[in-house]
């Protein structure tokens, strides 16, 4: 049974889904890999590394579907890929679902297709197949030092001759895996760091890293309502809602460095940071929207490109920081598929000396169950 990678065909993207040492433990279970020619060249992945791993390198992506059963992507397959795909084939990678526009040609093809955000983060033993958290860790880190890169003085404090040299003030919006990470990578660069979350329980998070929990008063029931749930099933109410902007404006307004993490796959990214608020932050300071390529949480910013407001303000649309740390986030990628792929197979004796690999995709498995969008010539995403 052989396993295929495919390149990344847009300019953005770094990142491989199956590393050398991936192949390895795909090889000791059995599998036969291919890759194409440069897929992991941008994250410092040579043919010869593969070579060395025992993968075959392939010309092109029409070749390395001609010759797989399973075919693995960071992102979408290109849409002239689907053409040479076959009934019974499967798909794995990142394939934004819910706004992905080739689920019909998936199905009308008769592949399976399996979207790794869909994992359901609650299983125990989804954990180590979670690519969401293992690229949002990366991106928290990397996304602060974007902001001491762009920010025109140091994050911790000096005492100088000269006088002494003030922390910068973090405020980091939406305490999810990149802003928990966020939050202490900010404060290993000594800056003063507050944090805001719609889940009131994330404040505990927030301080045993350190940083300062932006407070927002509510009632004794709407803090029953949302302790009761862990905030993620909580809908606040508007006098809430109303409430925290009130405490955010205020932050950001005193704010040096501004990071906003709030994503949800599938979705538009929810508007964190109003044109209104930008006005009156300082001249100088710097804010880093990692939703911009899925909308943006921050008014105006653009993906990929870093603006200057009119009061000097800069805004940088980090809309694909992983790739930014390709080699790294590449190998977490790729024990993600690992792990997931080990589900998808059993092994079939044929005889006493002889052990072969054989398929075992089953739709009431709780994983494979939640991660198909395609199977059976059916597309089966649920509407959202």
């Amino acid at each position: 049974m052989k396993i295929g990678v495919i390149s990344a065909d847009i300019a953005s993207e770094s990142r491989v889904a199956l590393t050398p040492d991936a192949v390895k433990k795909l090889r000791k279970l059995g599998f036969e890999v291919v890759i194409q020619s440069g897929a992991g060249q941008a994250a410092y992945y040579a043919d010869e590394l593969y070579q060395a791993a025992g993968a075959d390198i392939a010309n092109s992506s029409a070749e390395v579907i001609s010759q797989s059963q399973i075919i693995t992507t960071v992102n979408d397959l290109p849409a002239a890929a689907t053409d040479g795909l076959t009934s019974g084939q499967i798909v794995i990678g990142m394939l934004d679902p819910y706004r992905n526009t080739q689920l019909d040609t998936y199905a009308a093809k008769g592949a399976t297709v399996f979207a790794m955000e869909l994992l359901p983060r609650t299983l125990s033993r989804a954990q180590n197949m979670d690519v969401l958290s293992s690229q949002a860790n990366l991106a928290g880190y990397k996304a602060v030092l974007l902001a001491a890169n762009e920010y025109s003085r140091p994050f911790p404090m000096f005492m100088t001759s000269a006088g002494t040299v003030k922390p910068a003030k973090v405020v980091i919006l939406g305490v999810g895996v990149a802003g928990l990470q966020a939050i202490a990578t900010a404060k290993r660069l000594g800056a003063v760091v507050e944090a805001s979350d719609l889940r009131p329980a994330a404040k505990e998070q927030v301080e045993s890293l350190g940083g300062k929990w932006l407070d927002v008063p509510m009632s004794e029931d709407e803090a029953q309502k949302a302790k009761a749930t862990g905030g993620y099933a909580w809908t606040p109410s508007e006098q809430y809602i109303k409430d925290q902007a009130a405490v955010v404006d205020k932050a950001l307004s005193n704010a040096d460095i501004v990071i906003t993490t709030a994503q949800i796959p599938g979705r538009q990214a929810p508007r964190l940071v109003h044109g209104a608020t930008l006005a009156k932050m300082k001249a100088g300071s710097v804010l880093i929207d990692m939703a911009a390529g899925t909308g943006g949480n921050v008014e105006g910013s653009v993906p990929n490109e870093t603006i200057t407001t009119d009061n000097g303000v800069r805004v940088v649309g980090a809309a694909n920081i992983p790739s930014m740390l390709a080699a790294q986030s590449s190998d977490l990628y790729a024990n993600n598929l690992v792990n997931f792929i080990t589900t998808l197979i059993t092994p079939a004796h044929d005889d006493a000396a002889t052990t072969e690999l054989a398929l075992n995709i089953d739709m009431d498995d709780e994983i494979q169950g939640a991660l198909a969008v395609t199977h059976d010539s059916q597309v089966r995403l649920a509407k959202r």
